[in-house]
């Protein structure tokens, strides 16, 4: 296997773990955000108000976008499994 191939196996890695965790980032992103001014708007500084909101909505967004998550996993696998056998 050449040295060209491992980065693009590498990159393609990257790019997937990319593609996956990016919208729960985001999500988790925006919603810190608006809590965070919600909190400095009323003064409320409860280190636990942030937990609950995150926790809801990216179990929410885990069974929403799960069944996704898993066929781009599922793909890329299917890929490498197949440069594996191609050696």
């Amino acid at each position: 296997m050449e040295q060209g191939e491992v980065l693009q196996i590498f990159r393609s890695a990257m790019f997937v773990a990319l593609k996956i965790a990016a919208p729960l980032l985001i999500v988790s992103i925006l919603i810190g955000l608006v809590i965070a001014i919600f909190q400095a708007a009323t003064q409320i500084h409860e280190q636990t108000l942030t937990f609950v909101p995150k926790i809801l909505v990216l179990g929410l967004m885990l069974l929403v976008l799960g069944s996704w998550m898993i066929t781009t996993f599922s793909e890329f696998f299917t890929q490498i499994f197949d440069l594996i056998a191609g050696i």
